[in-house]
């Protein structure tokens, strides 16, 4: 049986991360598991809701870029990209509006570049605009309306923003401009309707029968320009220079859906698998300065480089600095000047991991001071006068790790908090915001991460009814370490092609994770610490079964190596000999030439053996 301790629920990073299967109901492979069963890629596709026989099995495993829905069935798009085109025809000058982050950077890129592409002789009629973070906040607001419409834009076109800015509508019409928002965030509530602009592009839009819900800013952006391209060319049919500049500005799109940790499933799936591999490759020199800035030239890129390495580069400018220079980076930028960039926004990232490390240090020690950590408390809700706003939504995600609670953390200033909230699974964290709209003074996010503002003297408020409404709807078990099983298999079935077989699952990300593997009853036959430090934990596995032998599976003799990053703490309690189950997610090294199978250990079950 499993140790009493090895399931009970927390502390952090123990033995005790509650198990459970992807689909309810359990393990998709039903029972022991053999070889000769099905493929171990089959059950897990089952165990993540897709039957391996059927035709949306291979879609999945080999997605094409015919798989993408035809833009004009978008909301507005058709109204919106005849404007434009009308606009770059008649010399008017338009702007387009992003956010800060990659998202609306690289959804900003996009348009622009084809743009110019459609019409070359409009570079200087093209203006970019991304308000400043600190200074001016998320979205579209109506001074920068007045500023654009000054500055000549006849047309504004917003990208991952706008969908509930009602006032900044109205401010862009009466300066005679036509604003047309492309946003990809929740709209507002039924019977609220939508701004008034001359077109809105959203995939939800009320009546909307666009076939796709989850697209991200640059996605939406990008059926924008798709739409753009087919209209100007009056045919679906492009031109051979059109049909390979969409190929390219898919690496653009596969940085923003990645980076907005969107549904990694249906067209999403697509741009980011085949955008993926133009970032590595790419025409666009500041997308090759920032490749190269981040260690990547040279190799295959994946959506862990691109959410570890490039993305929080750009995230920096926006966090440390000012986003227009990675919009720059990513639009007019000469060679030259974007491997400049490129260099401070690695040091502005520098600064940011710097930042970032204190304030987590600083919101640990006051969360549990305040008793937000506990089961009776179930959401963490703090302020400070001196954590960097730009910052504090990456430490609300590693607060959510560390206490497997909702976490709000802001910037108290003059009077004013401003801040982020990250979620947990289960909770709808914009839902809560709203449950507690009375008392901010604006708010806006998805179901897993927001940004809210709130006056000061209603902190202590907002934090209680906020706690409440977390206790009333987060279970007990919910507070638990989440380790998530796409199926059981056995140690002899971790193959170096089965392993390549799940690589077919990539990229991963959000709602298509890394595959996790239960493997239950294996004998431990040794285990001892590498790396700087000695961090690392290396253990060696057999069957419990097995005998080993020279003809053995896997990599030989019948053992897997298996490593536990940054868990070295284990050692005491992992006597060679012990009866273990281990969470591993499959994967291959290819250390001196040879390919042997290495798992990496997400989670450790100890057996009491009689």
């Amino acid at each position: 049986m499993l140790r009493r301790d090895a399931i009970a629920c927390p502390p952090v990073n123990g033995f005790t991360s509650r198990w459970i299967y992807r689909l309810p109901g359990g393990d998709a492979s039903a029972g022991p598991v053999r070889a000769a069963d099905a493929r171990l890629v089959d059950r897990v596709l089952a165990a993540r809701g897709i039957d391996p026989a059927a035709p949306d099995a291979a879609a999945f495993l080999d997605p094409r870029l015919n798989h993408l829905h035809d833009p004009s069935l978008i909301p507005g798009v058709d109204r919106a990209a005849a404007r434009l085109l009308e606009a770059l025809r008649a010399g008017e000058t338009i702007a387009i509006y992003g956010d800060y982050d990659v998202d609306g950077i690289t959804a900003t890129a996009i348009l622009y570049h084809m743009m110019l592409a459609l019409e070359p002789g409009a570079a200087g009629r093209i203006m970019t605009y991304v308000p400043h973070r600190l200074e001016e906040g998320y979205g579209l607001n109506a001074e920068a309306m007045g500023e654009l419409a000054g500055r000549g834009a006849k047309v504004i076109v917003s990208v991952d923003c706008g969908v509930t800015a009602f006032a900044p509508a109205q401010r862009a019409k009466a300066e005679g401009v036509d604003l047309i928002i492309t946003d990809h965030h929740n709209p507002p509530m039924e019977g609220e309707g939508l701004p008034d602009a001359y077109a809105v592009v959203h995939p939800r839009a009320p009546g909307s029968a666009y076939p796709f819900a989850d697209l991200c800013g640059a996605g939406v952006a990008y059926k924008l320009a798709w739409r753009m391209a087919t209209m100007h060319e009056r045919s679906a049919k492009l031109t051979p220079a059109l049909r390979a500049l969409l190929v390219d500005l898919l690496a653009f799109a596969a940085l923003g859906t990645i980076a907005d940790v969107v549904p990694l499933v249906g067209e999403n799936r697509v741009i980011a698998r085949f955008g993926l591999v133009r970032v590595g490759d790419s025409p666009f020199g500041g997308l090759r300065a920032l490749v190269e800035a981040s260690r990547l030239d040279g190799g295959r890129i994946d959506a862990m480089d691109v959410g570890f390495r490039i993305a929080p580069r750009l995230n920096a400018a926006g966090r440390m600095g000012h986003a227009k220079d990675a919009v720059e980076l990513f639009t007019t930028a000469s060679d030259e000047r974007a491997a400049q960039i490129a260099r401070e926004l690695t040091v502005q990232n520098d600064e940011r991991r710097r930042v970032e490390k204190r304030i987590f240090d600083q919101a640990c020690e006051m969360a549990e001071a305040a008793g937000m950590t506990g089961p009776d408390r179930r959401a963490v809700v703090l302020a400070h006068d001196d954590w960097h706003p730009g910052v504090v939504g990456i430490v609300c995600s590693k607060v959510v790790e560390r206490y497997s609670r909702p976490a709000i953390l802001m910037q108290r200033k003059e009077g004013l908090c401003s801040g982020s909230g990250r979620s947990i699974e289960g909770f709808n964290l914009h839902a809560g915001l709203t449950a507690c709209g009375p008392m901010l003074e604006r708010f806006g996010g998805h179901d897993m991460a927001a940004g809210l503002h709130l006056v000061e003297a209603k902190l202590h408020a907002f934090t209680e009814a906020f706690t409440a409404h977390a206790n009333s709807l987060i279970r007990e078990e919910m507070l638990c370490p989440l380790v998530k099983i796409d199926c059981d298999a056995a140690l002899e079935e971790l193959t170096p092609q089965a392993v390549r077989d799940l690589d077919l699952l990539e990229p991963f990300g959000r709602d298509n994770p890394r595959v996790v593997l239960a493997v239950r009853g294996v004998r431990l036959i040794e285990r001892k610490t590498f790396g700087t430090g000695a961090r690392h934990l290396s253990v060696a596995l057999r069957a419990a079964d097995s005998r080993g032998g020279s003809g053995g599976w896997a990599n030989g003799g019948g053992v897997v190596r298996a490593i536990a990053w940054n868990r070295a703490d284990l050692v005491p309690r992992l006597a060679p000999g012990s009866l273990l189950d281990v969470a591993v997610r499959p994967a291959l090294s290819h250390y001196g030439g040879r390919t042997t199978v290495e798992p990496q250990i997400e989670d450790i079950r100890l057996h009491e053996e009689e």
